[in-house]
């Protein structure tokens, strides 16, 4: 096994010892001037990969966490404190998939509008934060998804979100379309984001 250097066994501290994930900028801040601290990572990154614990990007923060292949053995089974309600699922997929997005454009999409609390539930989780108002008339605030979201949800970047046919593949959306919307039209859509 290859020798360890002292940046990597600060950094490997750090950020075993977090928590939450650091970025960067977090990590300098403890470490002494002059770390290579993005070599450290990358060599980590790879040293950890097959082990029981994986040093995950989270957006652009880093955190040590159970091998997903793992996981389940992690489990344990807490009662859940509060259930998102069905809005609130629909408004933090149409943020995490249409951001950044102001709340007409989510009363737009959903069709109905959004109650101020299914806004301030998901700000509260912090899986949700106000992003830069529009250059629009109003100048309208924009939503935009969290690192917390992203971490919770195992994903790097929102981008690593799955799309329509990831996820009717995976069984999530069923395979049939309503008469009016065909399978070209998602193909169209989805070429376009």
């Amino acid at each position: 096994m290859a020798e360890i250097s002292s940046a990597e066994r600060m950094v490997e501290a750090i950020l075993f010892a977090a928590r939450k994930p650091l970025n960067a900028r977090q990590l300098a801040a403890r470490l002494p001037e002059g770390v290579d601290i993005a070599g450290a990572l990358a060599t980590l990154q790879a040293r950890y990969t097959g082990h029981g614990v994986t040093l995950t990007r989270v957006g652009e923060a880093w955190a040590f966490r159970t091998a997903a292949d793992l996981s389940h053995l992690m489990r344990e089974e807490v009662e859940e404190m509060r259930k998102l309600s069905r809005a609130g699922i629909e408004t933090l997929a149409i943020i995490a998939y249409h951001q950044p997005v102001t709340r007409a454009e989510i009363e737009e999409i959903r069709g109905v509008s959004v109650n101020k609390g299914t806004l301030d539930q998901l700000i509260e989780l912090e899986w949700v934060r106000v992003g830069r108002r529009r250059m629009t008339p109003g100048r309208p605030v924009t939503y935009i998804v969290t690192e917390a979201f992203l971490d919770q949800f195992g994903l790097e970047t929102a981008r690593d979100l799955p799309d329509l046919k990831e996820m009717r593949a995976a069984g999530l959306l069923e395979s049939r379309l309503p008469p009016i919307v065909t399978n070209k039209a998602d193909e169209t859509i989805l070429e376009e984001e």
